[in-house]
C-alpha cells in the first residue's frame, strides 16, 4: 500500500517547475511545495518514508473568487530560528523553539493580482502551515465556504479516532484501519447530549495514526483563534483526508477580514512514539502570553462536591424539586428537596478535608439558582451567576475558607447559553472579585444559544477566548469544560488554564471508558493543551453506594494515581469524595505530595492504545514523579532513573498494584514500598490489567 518515495518525487517535481524544499533543522523532516498547473500542493517525507503524499491546499470562498487555483508563485522567502522561552506554567521550565520556515507569496494574476501566502514552519517534530491574507485592495473582506486543504496519507494506518461532530468531544476512541473507518462510523457515534455528527466520514483532530512501517503521525491545528474548528473528512478508499470546518447557522464556515490568517495546520511525526508525546510544536506555534503580569496565574491542586452528584444518589446540583423557574423567583419559598449538595456545612466538611491534606482549594457545583430545570430545554437566561441558593452563604463560607488557607472556585455553568453569559460575565467577575474567588469551572452542556451556532463555530470559538481575556482583566483563572478543543492558546492566554474538552472521568459513572482510555488520550486530545480529567477515584466499584449501579471505574486504584503524571495538567483535581479518601490514607499520600508544575519531563517508555510511562521533576524542587498505566493487559514496565543527579541517592517511594489486581478484580489492591535509587538504577515493576505505578522520589534523608 505504502507509495515509493522516490516516484513520488520525480512525479511531483515533473509536474512543476515551482517546487520548494525545506527540511528540518535536524534534516529528517522535508517538506516539498509546489504549484502546478495553478494549483499549490505540498508533501512531506521523515528520514525517507513518505508522511503525506502530494496534496492540495486552498481556501473556497462564498462571496469573492476562491483562493483554489490560477496561482504562481511570486516571491519565496527563507529563514531559520532556534530560540528558547519558558512557559507561564508547564511540563518544562524551558522549551526550544526551533525550525526552517518557508514563506510563499502565490498570486492570482486573472484577479487583479491578488495574493496571499502560505508560511510552513518544518520543525524536527513535525510540521505546521498556514494561510496568511495580507490587506489589499483586491481582498478586505470574504466568506469561507471551506478550507479545501488535504492531508493524504501514504498507507492504510492504524487510527485512533473520534466522530466528527460540530458540538462534542465527549465520544469514545474507537482504534481502526483509516479504510474501516465510514464502515464503523454508525457504530462510534454514540449518543451524547447536544451532539452535531457530521453526515460524511470525518473524524476530529488531534488523531493520532501508525504507519505499517512504524512511523506516528498526529494531526491538529494550533493557535486557532477567530476561525472554526477542523474537523478531517476521510476518503477510506483513497486514502485521502481533507478539512472540514464548523458552519454556522447560514450554512457559512468564516467571516474574515484583512490582515488576517488560518490557524496553523499541524502533523506532529516521528518513529518512536515518545517523542510524540514530547512534542511542543503545537506550543510553539501560539504567540507568546498577551499578559504583562501573570503573577497571579497558580497551579491548583483541588478537591470538590462534584462526584457524588454522578455516584452517591444523595446529592443533586438543584436545591428544590420545582420545575419551570425563573431567575426572578424567590427560591427561599421553594420547599427543599433535602438532597442539595452546595450546603454551608456541606462544603465547610470540604473545605476541612482540603486544609488538612493540603489541597489548595475546593470546587462547588450547584451553588446558584436555576439548577431545577437547566438542562435540555435550550433556555437562554438559566444562571445569572451571582444568585446563591438559600442554604449556601458565599460571604461566610469563603472567610472560613479563607481562615483554613483555602480557595473555593466559581462554577459557571452555561448551558451554551453564550449570550447570556456574554451579558452577565462582568458582573459575574467582579462577583467573585468581591467575594475571594480567583478561579471558575465554566460549563456549556446543551445545544448553543445563539440558536443554530455550534460549540466549534468561529462565533464560539471567539467567545471561548472572550472569557479568558475578560477573566484576565479580573485576574481570574478558566477551567472549561464542553469547550472547543483546545490548540495550544494557553500559552497567549495561561489563565486559560485547563479544558476538559473530551470523554473524561465522569463517564465512568455514565457507562465507563475503556481501560485503554488513558493510554489515547495524552496522544490525541491532550496534544493540544492541559486536560482537567478529574482524576483520583478510589471506590472504583460504583455499586458500593447502594444505588443499584453495577458501573465501576475501569482502572485500578494505583492506576488513578499515575493519572497524575500521565495526564498533564497544571489543575488537577483529587475528584473521589473526602470519606473515600480517608479509608485509603496511605495511598492519598501521593496525590498530596504530586506536583502539578514541572521543569522537566521524561517520556520513558508509551505505545498508543496500550502503555504510557512518564517521569517528571517538580518545579523548584529536588523532587521526581513518575506515573506509568497500561490498558486492559497486564505488563511489565521499564523503569530508568537516569533523569536523577549522579552521585546522589534517593528515596523512591513505589505504589504498585497487589498481584491479585485488575480493573475488574481487586481494584483496590496496592502495595507500597520505599527503596533506594539512583542515576544507574534499572525497574521492572508488573502492572495489572487496567492498572498503573505511581513513584515519589526525593533525596534520600541521612541518618543522623
Amino acid at each position: 500500500m505504502f507509495r515509493s518515495l522516490s516516484l513520488v518525487l520525480i512525479l511531483f517535481a515533473s509536474r512543476s517547475l515551482f517546487a520548494q524544499v525545506v527540511s528540518s533543522p535536524d534534516g529528517n523532516l522535508s517538506l516539498t511545495f509546489a504549484v502546478s498547473e495553478g494549483v499549490p500542493s505540498y508533501q512531506l517525507s521523515y528520514k525517507q518514508k513518505q508522511v503525506i503524499t502530494p496534496s492540495k491546499l486552498g481556501i473556497e470562498t462564498a462571496d469573492v473568487p476562491s483562493f483554489l487555483s490560477g496561482f504562481t508563485i511570486s516571491n519565496r522567502a527563507q529563514l531559520s530560528v532556534n530560540d528558547t522561552w519558558s512557559p507561564v506554567m508547564g511540563e518544562q521550565k524551558v522549551i526550544r523553539n526551533q525550525y526552517n520556515e518557508l514563506l510563499v507569496t502565490l498570486t492570482q494574476k486573472e484577479q487583479k493580482d491578488r495574493y496571499i501566502r502560505i508560511r510552513f514552519r518544518v520543525f524536527n517534530d513535525g510540521l505546521g502551515f498556514r494561510y496568511e491574507f495580507p490587506q489589499q485592495d483586491q481582498l478586505k473582506y470574504f466568506v469561507i465556504k471551506e478550507e479545501r486543504t488535504e492531508f493524504n496519507l501514504a498507507g492504510d494506518h492504524k487510527i485512533f479516532w473520534i466522530p466528527g461532530d460540530y458540538d462534542t468531544n465527549e465520544y469514545p476512541y474507537t482504534t481502526s484501519r483509516v479504510s474501516e473507518i465510514p464502515g464503523l462510523m454508525a457504530k462510534a457515534t454514540v449518543q451524547i447530549s447536544a451532539q452535531q455528527p457530521i453526515k460524511n466520514p470525518s473524524v476530529q483532530t488531534p488523531v493520532m495514526m501508525k504507519s505499517p512501517d512504524g512511523l506516528y503521525i498526529n494531526i491538529h491545528e494550533a493557535a486557532l483563534i477567530n476561525y472554526p474548528a477542523m474537523a478531517l473528512n476521510v476518503d477510506g478508499a483513497a486514502l485521502k483526508m481533507s478539512a472540514h470546518l464548523c458552519p454556522d447557522p447560514v450554512g457559512n464556515k468564516g467571516y474574515l477580514q484583512t490582515d488576517t490568517h488560518s490557524p496553523w495546520r499541524t502533523i506532529v511525526v516521528s518513529d518512536k512514539a515518545t517523542d510524540i508525546l514530547a512534542s511542543k510544536l503545537i506550543l510553539n506555534l501560539n504567540e507568546p502570553t498577551a499578559y504583562k503580569d501573570v503573577s497571579w496565574i497558580k497551579p491548583v491542586k483541588y478537591v470538590g462536591v462534584w462526584w457524588e452528584y454522578f455516584v452517591s444518589g444523595k446529592s443533586t446540583w438543584a436545591y428544590s424539586d420545582v420545575t419551570n423557574v425563573k431567575l426572578t423567583d424567590d427560591f427561599s419559598k421553594f420547599k427543599p428537596n433535602g438532597r442539595h449538595g452546595a450546603t454551608n456545612e456541606h462544603v465547610r466538611k470540604y473545605i476541612d478535608f482540603a486544609a488538612e491534606n493540603g489541597f489548595d482549594a475546593v470546587l462547588v457545583e450547584g451553588w446558584n439558582i436555576g439548577w431545577e430545570d437547566w438542562f435540555g430545554n435550550w433556555k437562554e437566561e438559566v444562571f445569572d451567576f451571582v444568585t446563591p441558593y438559600p442554604d449556601f452563604d458565599v460571604k461566610a463560607l469563603n472567610a472560613y475558607a479563607k481562615s483554613k488557607g483555602v480557595k473555593i472556585i466559581m462554577h459557571h455553568e452555561t448551558s451554551a447559553s453564550a449570550t447570556n453569559y456574554e451579558r452577565r460575565l462582568n458582573a459575574a467577575f467582579q462577583f467573585m472579585n468581591d467575594n475571594g474567588y480567583n478561579a471558575v469551572k465554566t460549563g456549556y452542556v446543551g445545544q448553543v444559544i445563539p440558536r443554530g451556532e455550534h460549540h466549534d463555530s468561529q462565533w464560539m470559538v471567539n467567545h471561548y477566548i472572550h472569557v479568558a481575556k475578560t477573566a484576565a482583566d479580573y485576574k481570574i483563572m478558566v477551567n472549561s469544560h464542553e469547550a472547543v478543543r483546545p490548540t495550544g492558546l494557553h500559552r497567549t492566554y495561561p489563565n486559560w488554564i485547563a479544558q476538559e474538552s473530551a470523554r473524561g472521568t465522569e463517564f465512568e459513572a455514565m457507562g465507563g471508558l475503556a481501560p485503554e482510555h488513558g493510554t489515547i488520550l495524552p496522544f490525541t486530545r491532550l496534544m493540544g493543551g492541559p486536560m482537567d480529567y478529574t482524576p483520583g477515584i478510589f471506590q472504583t466499584d460504583l455499586s458500593y453506594y447502594g444505588t443499584g449501579s453495577t458501573q465501576r471505574v475501569n482502572t485500578t486504584l494505583v492506576k488513578q494515581l499515575a493519572y497524575y503524571v500521565t495526564m498533564y495538567s497544571p489543575l488537577q483535581m483529587a475528584a473521589d469524595m473526602p470519606e473515600n479518601y480517608n479509608r485509603f490514607k496511605d495511598a492519598l499520600q501521593f496525590i498530596k505530595e504530586v506536583a502539578v508544575d514541572w521543569d522537566d519531563t521524561y517520556v520513558l517508555e508509551a505505545e498508543p492504545g496500550d502503555y504510557i510511562t512518564i517521569a517528571r521533576k517538580a518545579k523548584g524542587k529536588d523532587e521526581w514523579f513518575v506515573g506509568g498505566i497500561t490498558d486492559e493487559n497486564a505488563r511489565v514496565a521499564n523503569l530508568t532513573f537516569d533523569y536523577l543527579p549522579k552521585g546522589k541517592k534517593y528515596a523512591a517511594t513505589l505504589y504498585a498494584d497487589g498481584k491479585d489486581a485488575g480493573w475488574n478484580t481487586r481494584p483496590q489492591s496496592y502495595t507500597i514500598k520505599t527503596i533506594t535509587v539512583t542515576s544507574e538504577t534499572k525497574l521492572k515493576q508488573a502492572l495489572a490489567p487496567g492498572g498503573g505505578l505511581a513513584i515519589s522520589i526525593k533525596e534520600e534523608v541521612k541518618k543522623k
